[in-house]
């Protein structure tokens, strides 16, 4: 009877129906609870900017709560007054009921449907300022509504919604009508809230955040430490910097991170963080609100720019070929104002690449390097960069930072070093910098992340490849030199480039050499052959000119004995050579050539001209070669360019016509800025049949020339006196009158020490320029003088180089040919002419 009883089967109807719904709502507020709040829906702003349409809706019990599909921005509701006025509006039970009352129509602040008791609400405007997005309201079952903390939290909560809300084209929101299904996009359902007390470090984190770590809630030991070792390492510095001293301020701190579930899966979490300070001013806590940014995961771009660089790199082969890319890759997507790439060799970065490659695009530090005859720089010149490799993580400088000049001038707007890994170890780093204020977005973040993986690997597989050329072009970099000398009335700059054809290195090779009395030696050479055979002749040339030169030799003797050399070596190779011995005084230069190109003037009218030099054959052919002299005289303004013929000659470019491009190219350069010259004569760095060696001498002319004189000491009984007045004489004709007690002193006791000493002709050389007095003798004896290291001070000799080195600014020996020549240098405050 009781189950035929229809108003009995009509109560057990209504009963199990009752219970699917409360079945439901139960399931609805587990999938959305949040700090109090039961309901969360996003209204969004319409294309004509006149309505708020409800986009996403979670925890509404089933439509219970008839939240309306469109408001009007000019009707009165809470989500319209939170939007127009850009603030969070908060009612609880009380103040909602009145808020209700205060409405003539009657209409409820939420929808047509009925709210439950107690009820609270808030309406949280989503975006700021011209970006105004629609609105958040969320509510909940709380008698006193939502306190201070709960606030502060769903307004975090609010600002993730936001990001989210962004991150989704205009034409999906809001087109299709609200979801309330489970999955929804706009409103994080992953999420959770935490408090960080600052001075003990505790930390209270709900069981939403320990779930999107990973953590289970009895493992939860409230250290703040404990949460950190869930984060990709890569991103740890930049949580802990969130909580340094004025990095966060009451309004809210934003920052995503990644973090590597138990299971491997990696997730991108969003972290928004806002202070609490105390009654004494000072922070107290920290609230966060931590959710799961699917719209942080890399998009079709990203992931499109990741895959197209990794098939690049699986072809390339050399080092400059994987940094190309690297930048080609790069440049567009991250609207970068510069980017380097550079190899992690001991303690100096061996630079690849630079985006621009402008020198005067980079700071001072690296326009030296870089228009060095081999572009590196020195870790220790750039402790901030040094320690981020130690570290190993990339690591990012918002505009401001405080960084060395050599690394602020690369991104004053911003600055990411990203170090480039490979098998466990640091092979290289790439910088990228902008000019203007940027700020670093998770998206690039991960894109700079992958790439930097798959260029560490392609680096090591082209220096696997490429084992023996990179062992010959070491050898070849120990034989050149790193720097060429700063001289008096000129700037010389070089260029080397290798082959790009082959694995094998070649001998090209240059010289700067100082030489005395205002004199200085050029010389530039290649060795036949590509090989390290090639580049092993090459140093011992080089070393043998430079020795032969700094003795004194003339030109054509220096290059004869180098020449012999080579003939004694008894190897099938010769080499061709230009040496050049130009007084930088007076402008007058010789010259020699051994089989190689001439040289090439612009003079400082523009012209060029291909100087014609007698020529000799190539070093190593005939033992009793002659090789004649040619002089020239130079003007100030005038670039003197010495060339190898990788430059002007290959399969493709006939001799002459090589030629002509340097003289093109010179007569259009402008001769002030010399490195950039010799930039533009290298022209494109690709597919070059030989090496390239190029040296520029910008002849400036001295402004003030040095005064000089000599006189030939007698062996006489009074040889002493006799250069003493000599010395006399001369420094009173030169104005000097201070400093001659001095430099009379050092007369006697160097011209002392010579005849004392060595036998044969002695010569005495004085040199006056603007603040040096430099007194030189010349002897037959190439035994340097050597101060005594146990001195007897009662023996009447060896006292007299120890008075010199005390008198004198300084002083020294060069080895001459037969002998030597031993100098003193005095500073002089002026001169009376």
């Amino acid at each position: 009877m009781t189950s035929s009883d229809p108003a009995n089967n009509g109560s057990m109807g209504n009963s199990a129906v009752h219970d699917r719904v409360r079945r439901r709502c139960a399931l609805t507020r587990a999938s959305f609870a949040f700090c109090g709040a039961e309901l969360a829906a996003v209204y969004v702003l319409t294309e004509g900017a006149d309505e708020l349409r409800l986009a996403e809706v979670v925890g509404d019990r089933g439509g219970t709560y008839g939240l309306p599909a469109v408001i009007g921005l000019g009707s009165r509701s809470p989500a319209t007054d939170a939007y127009r006025a850009a603030r969070p509006l908060w009612l609880s039970p009380a103040e909602l009921s009145a808020y209700t009352a205060g409405d003539p129509r009657g209409v409820t602040p939420v929808g047509a449907g009925t709210l439950p008791p107690k009820f609270s609400l808030g309406a949280l405007p989503l975006g700021h300022g011209a970006a105004k997005l629609g609105c958040l309201v969320v509510g909940g079952e709380t008698a006193d509504g939502f306190d201070a903390d709960r606030r502060s939290l769903l307004e975090l909560y609010a600002d993730q919604v936001a990001a989210g809300l962004e991150s989704v084209p205009a034409r999906v929101v809001g087109r299709a009508g609200p979801r309330s299904h489970p999955g929804p996009t706009l409103v994080p359902l992953h999420s959770g809230a935490f408090t960080l007390t600052m001075d003990t470090g505790h930390m209270e984190a709900d069981e939403r955040v320990l779930e999107l770590l990973g953590i289970a809630p009895e493992d939860f030991d409230s250290r703040v430490e404990t949460l950190l070792s869930c984060a990709v390492p890569d991103d740890i510095p930049a949580l802990m910097a969130v909580v340094e001293p004025g990095r966060l301020s009451s309004s809210g701190e934003q920052l995503a991170f990644r973090i590597r579930r138990p299971g491997g899966e990696l997730r991108w979490l969003g972290l928004r963080c806002r202070l609490r300070f105390g009654a004494d001013g000072m922070p107290e806590r920290v609230l966060g609100v931590v959710a799961d940014a699917v719209y942080l995961r890399p998009t079709d771009d990203e992931v499109a720019i990741v895959q197209g660089l990794s098939a690049r790199l699986a072809g390339a082969s050399t080092v400059r070929d994987v940094s190309r890319m690297v930048v080609d890759a790069l440049r567009q997507p991250l609207d970068a104002s510069r980017i380097a790439v550079a190899e992690l060799e001991a303690d100096r970065l061996l630079v690849t690449i630079l985006d621009p490659p402008e020198p005067d695009s980079w700071p001072g530090v690296w326009q030296t390097e870089w228009r060095s005859e081999w572009p590196d720089a020195s870790c220790h010149a750039l402790p901030t960069l040094q320690n981020a490799l130690r570290d190993g993580h990339m690591s990012l400088w918002p505009p401001g930072a405080d960084l060395e000049p050599g690394l602020l001038g690369i991104g004053p707007g911003g600055l990411a070093v990203v170090p480039l890994p490979a098998d466990g170890r640091l092979i290289g780093v790439c910088l990228v910098g902008w000019d203007t204020d940027h700020e670093f977005t998770p998206e690039e973040r991960s894109l700079l992340t992958a790439v930097a993986g798959l260029v560490g690997n392609a680096l090591r597989r082209a220096h696997a490849l490429d084992a023996g050329h990179e062992l010959a072009r070491m050898l070849q970099r120990s034989l050149l030199p790193r720097k060429l000398p700063v001289l008096p009335g000129g700037v010389a700059v070089a260029r080397y480039l290798p082959a790009t054809v082959g694995l094998e290195v070649g001998g090209d090779w240059y010289d700067v050499i100082p030489l005395s009395d205002g004199h200085v030696a050029l010389v530039i050479g290649d060795v036949q052959g590509h090989s390290a055979a090639a580049a092993t002749i090459m140093g011992q040339m080089r070393t043998a000119v430079r020795a032969y030169a700094v003795e004194g030799h003339p030109p054509d003797v220096v290059v004869s004995r180098a020449n012999r050399l080579l003939v004694g070596m008894e190897t099938d190779l010769f080499a061709t050579c230009l040496y050049v011995d130009l007084d930088m005084e007076e402008g007058i230069a010789i010259f020699v050539r051994a089989g190689h190109l001439p040289p090439v003037l612009r003079h400082p009218d523009g012209r060029t001209e291909e100087l014609v030099v007698e020529g000799g054959p190539p070093l190593g052919v005939l033992a009793d070669a002659e090789f004649t002299m040619t002089e020239a005289g130079l003007v100030p303004g005038t670039v003197l360019t010495l060339l190898t013929d990788g430059l002007v000659e290959s399969s493709q470019l006939p001799l002459e016509e090589g030629m002509r491009h340097v003289g093109e190219a010179l007569a259009a350069a402008d001769p002030s800025d010399i490195g950039r010259v010799a930039d533009e004569l290298l022209g494109t760095a690709d597919g070059r049949d030989d090496d390239v060696a190029v040296l520029l001498l910008r002849y400036d002319g001295s402004r003030v020339r040095p005064l000089r004189t000599h006189w030939t000491v007698w062996r006489l009984t009074n040889a002493v006196l006799h250069a003493r007045r000599f010395a006399a004489r001369t420094l009173r004709s030169w104005g000097v009158a201070e400093e001659v007690d001095i430099a009379l002193l050092v007369v006697s006791e160097l011209v002392t020490n010579a005849i004392a000493h060595t036998q044969g002709e002695v010569g005495l050389d004085l040199t006056l320029s603007s603040d040096r007095l430099r007194i030189a003798v010349n002897d037959t004896s190439p035994r340097s003088p050597v101060i005594p290291a146990d001195l007897d001070w009662e023996a009447t000799g060896g006292r007299g180089l120890l008075i010199v080195e005390a008198t004198t600014a300084s002083w020294g020996s060069l080895p001459l040919s037969g002998g030597k020549q031993v100098w003193a240098e005095i500073e002089v405050s002026g001169t009376g002419s």
